[in-house]
């Protein structure tokens, strides 16, 4: 896009990348959208893991991380009120910072949720042995297949099918909560000792140290990789502005509810020595409880989750390929649209990348999650750190007078943008004391040369486009 485009979008507020694609999603849509992108297996998996490293010190790591989270998401939302486009993260960077800055950023996009989606595959196959004995990889495979075919048909079949899985999580997070409750006021159930007490007296709020739980925050961002999905949605949402605006005002809500609300339930019916890797403890609660048939039910919903997850990752890959293939950053076949106005291309060559997530399966199916995770958490701090150094650099334009100022501004900036990015930047340095960790900024140091190595190529194909 050059200068005068964007002046013009900043000054009509106008989209231009998102041009082709079907306003399909509806308010209701993107609202569920924005709860289901912020629960997923980081969550309902993961947190087995975390719970044993931090302990009930894991309910301050996510209370932590949900803070940052909300100050990246308003930058967003001011971002976004004032320029609505699909290519959200890239567009920006590419406005803000520079060409290569908006290509680095949309492939890395592109790569988290990539690598999000092998996680999810990973996890789907776990839950699916809670029933049947059959290989993690084939369940990944066929997984994969049913989300790719999904997404193919239309944007409002995948808008749906999002808004129903959101609202079996949604359904399946707030049972979990009120029947924990009445665990703790009734005691029913078969759950040794529950009370709220198990919170500090076993081993203290920090049982493994105040070190352990900073380890966990890689954990824990990557439990919230997802929630800046609604930035993608804004080319395909029916009147973005408002939509987008109520789906980022809603977020402390979700993050009090869904991961505050679920773990400090979680860990007060059963001590936190109870919980372990490899294992969700949404379905260990309940078969603690031994409510008859509860750990099946919600092994589903786990299931429904990771389905989820994975949905929305197969989406928003194909819409960020498209975008950088209208900014000639990307081959020009991935640009194209199909006769249902979606980027099947782009779909499908996302999808074909994810079958390495069922080749880590086979070969490694005990650390598959641990290894994708990681690398996800690397993409996802870049990404969001870009989103809060445009919005700084958004800010310092308005201040002078050269772009108009958006009514929905982020409170306290550019404090709170800075805190932020101080944050992120101490989930990088943790990444150094974990192995899953070092794994990451070995593949993000890589990543980051094969990104280098591309741009020459693509950012002279753009400026022959350009001269033409």
């Amino acid at each position: 896009m050059t200068a005068s485009d964007r002046q013009a979008v900043a000054e009509t507020g106008a989209t231009t990348a998102d041009e082709g694609y079907s306003r399909g999603l509806s308010p209701r849509t993107i609202q569920m959208i924005a709860i289901g992108g912020a629960i997923g297996t980081g969550l309902f998996y993961g947190a087995g893991g975390a719970i044993e490293q931090a302990g009930p010190a894991l309910i301050l790591a996510y209370l932590a991380a949900g803070l940052a989270i909300f100050v990246i998401m308003r930058a967003l939302g001011e971002l976004l009120t004032y320029r609505p486009v699909t290519g959200s993260f890239a567009e920006y960077a590419n406005e803000f910072l520079g060409r290569f800055a908006g290509f680095a950023t949309g492939w890395t996009y592109w790569a988290v949720w990539v690598s999000t989606c092998m996680a999810e595959i990973t996890v789907a196959g776990k839950y699916v042995q809670y029933w049947f004995d059959i290989p993690q990889w084939v369940t990944a495979l066929v997984v994969l297949g049913i989300m790719f075919g999904l997404n193919l048909v239309s944007v409002k079949l995948f808008g749906e099918g999002e808004f129903w899985f959101s609202i079996i999580k949604v359904t399946a997070i707030v049972a979990m909560i009120a029947i924990g409750i009445g665990v703790l006021i009734f005691h029913f159930g078969h759950a040794a000792n529950p009370t709220v007490a198990n919170l500090w007296n076993d081993g203290g709020v920090f049982p493994n140290g105040f070190s352990q739980a900073l380890l966990a925050l890689q954990i824990v961002v990557f439990a919230y990789v997802g929630v800046e999905l609604v930035g993608v949605t804004a080319g395909e949402a029916r009147d973005p502005k408002n939509t987008l605006r109520k789906a980022i005002n809603t977020l402390p809500f979700r993050i009090g509810l869904f991961y505050v609300g679920a773990l400090l339930v979680i860990m007060s019916v059963s001590s936190w020595r109870n919980f372990h890797a490899g294992r969700s403890p949404f379905v260990e609660v309940f078969e603690q409880i031994g409510i008859p048939g509860a750990a099946a039910i919600i092994n589903f919903v786990l299931l429904t989750a990771a389905l989820s997850s994975c949905n929305s990752g197969i989406y928003s890959t194909g819409r960020m390929l498209r975008s950088l293939a209208q900014r000639d950053e990307a081959p020009a076949g991935l640009g194209a649209l199909s006769s249902r106005s979606v980027p099947a291309t782009g779909i499908a060559v996302s999808a074909a990348v994810m079958v390495i997530g069922v080749g880590v399966n086979y070969f490694s199916p005990e650390k598959a999650f641990g290894y994708v995770t990681s690398v996800s958490t690397m993409g996802i701090i870049f990404v969001w750190g870009i989103i809060l150094v445009c919005h700084l650099i958004y800010r310092v334009r308005v201040k002078a007078g050269l772009l108009p100022a958006s009514e929905y501004r982020l409170p306290g900036a550019p404090f709170t943008s800075v805190l932020a990015l101080v944050f992120l930047a101490l989930v990088v340095v943790l990444l150094f004391f974990t192995d899953s960790g070092r794994t990451a900024l070995v593949v993000g140091v890589v990543w980051g040369i094969l990104v280098c190595a591309a741009y020459p190529l693509l950012s002279r194909r753009s400026a022959q486009t350009e001269s033409v």
